[in-house]
């Protein structure tokens, strides 16, 4: 498949969350499934010293394109299943080879990070966390912790590091699986996508922030004021894990938008009927 790299405006980018949580609102029941089977087998994996850990990490690129799969295949009126995250090692030789080792480089890219974090902030992560496990849930010193200051910029400096690593990787799985690249273009390419439209981007990022701190803080404050307070988790997780599947949907949406043709101006409510 030729594809074309395209500007969209920055108003795209709230169009992309609308179309995330829509494509949700089709399949419910089997995206969230898909996230929930994505979250189980991870942390099972994660169980293995190491090894499953690294596995985890090399894997999240492939979990990125399933979803987008999925997305397809709910606007084509089929209800995806697990077998999408196999799909994307079903193509040719080339395309496997391709994406196990864009799975590979993420995962040295993502150490590499890490380590360069902990160098520049002189290991002040390792040493917080060390202190709020030494804490045991006090509160009093967990806020001391909190409040000396070193901790949440360790913690600001690994996002912006992580945040600035998905460029790169943020389309390379597609440009993989559709366009048949190999690893260093697709991450070239995905690189210029993303910078072409970084104010899509940037409205995307933060219309999922605000969601997300939204429907923390309505939840939270209606737990309080209905005395459900010892309740929440149990409401707030099946909420959250919704939102991340639209947005892991959502994705889909970028990429098609970005580098194949415009995402539709709008998505009817109900699918149309298979043909």
């Amino acid at each position: 498949m030729i594809l074309h790299l395209q500007t969209v405006p920055p108003r795209n980018g709230l169009l992309w969350v609308r179309h995330g949580l829509k494509v949700l609102r089709r399949k419910p029941i089997a995206l969230i499934g898909l996230f929930a089977t994505a979250m189980l087998v991870s942390a099972v994996l994660q169980l293995v010293p190491f090894l499953g850990q690294l596995v985890v990490m090399s894997a999240l690129p492939l979990i990125s394109l399933a979803f987008m799969l999925a997305a397809h295949q709910v606007l084509q009126s089929h209800t995806p299943t697990a077998a999408v995250f196999l799909q994307p090692l079903q193509l040719t030789k080339e395309r496997r080879r391709a994406q196990i080792g864009l799975g590979l480089l993420y995962t040295g890219s993502t150490i590499l990070a890490m380590l360069l974090a902990h160098l520049l902030d002189g290991g002040a992560l390792v040493r917080g966390m060390d202190q709020l496990a030494a804490a045991k849930g006090d509160a009093k010193t967990i806020e001391a912790i909190v409040a000396e200051g070193s901790l949440m910029p360790a913690m600001a400096l690994r996002f912006a590091l992580l945040g600035l690593l998905s460029v790169p990787f943020w389309h390379a799985p597609a440009l993989i699986h559709w366009g048949g690249q190999g690893v260093l273009q697709a991450l070239f390419s995905s690189t210029l996508g993303v910078w072409r439209n970084k104010g899509a981007f940037t409205i995307s990022a933060l219309v999922w922030t605000g969601l997300s701190a939204g429907v923390l803080m309505v939840f939270s404050i209606l737990g309080m004021l209905l005395g459900l307070v010892n309740l929440l988790p149990f409401i707030l997780l099946p909420t959250m894990m919704a939102l991340l599947t639209a947005f892991y949907c959502s994705l889909y949406f970028t990429f098609i938008d970005c580098f194949m043709f415009g995402a539709p101006k709008d998505l009817p409510e109900t699918p149309a009927a298979p043909v």
